[in-house]
């Protein structure tokens, strides 16, 4: 990825797991899923930095977390920011964002099932998230997901027919 970007992990479905134990889906406190893709797929030779906040559910979070992730934000001196999130929320907190960060290039991502059961979706995102990134983007906040790739108030998550629109 190019020079002053970073990868901000908030949580959300791309990163579950499977408990066995508890026959739970959980959000782990770590960025392993992100990880993996990178090493994986972005055959570089300098890897984004990673940086873990949250890692909650998009549905738990509240005005505290957005708070917690805009500062994270405006404090980060990277220009190009790529923001793992759940999908049910990620355009509210794109929205808060919008308000108060006009000087970088930000695109939120996540995906439908969770890269520990189901890497095609997560991985395919973060790549186009990546190259987006690398192509000198407008400064702005954007959506990506489902082969979209959009300003955040120009797509939508239709629960109908669970994709992005």
């Amino acid at each position: 990825m190019a020079e002053n970007s970073k990868i901000i992990n908030v949580g959300g479905t791309f990163n579950k797991i499977y408990i066995p134990t508890s026959g739970e889906l959980i959000v782990p406190k770590n960025s392993d899923a992100i990880v993996k893709i990178l090493t994986n797929t972005y055959k570089s030779n300098q890897l984004p930095q990673i940086e873990g906040v949250i890692y909650k559910d998009s549905l738990a979070m509240n005005k505290k977390d957005r708070k917690i992730l805009l500062d994270h934000v405006q404090n980060s001196k990277e220009k190009k920011i790529i923001i793992v999130h759940g999908t049910d929320t990620m355009k509210k907190s794109a929205k808060v964002l919008s308000k108060f960060i006009t000087n970088k290039s930000i695109v939120f991502v996540g995906a439908m099932k969770p890269f520990s059961i189901d890497p095609i979706e997560a991985s395919t995102t973060l790549g186009m998230a990546l190259g987006f990134l690398n192509n000198k983007p407008k400064k702005g906040i954007y959506i990506c997901m489902n082969g979209l790739l959009k300003k955040h108030n120009k797509i939508t998550k239709n629960y109908q027919k669970g994709v992005f629109q």
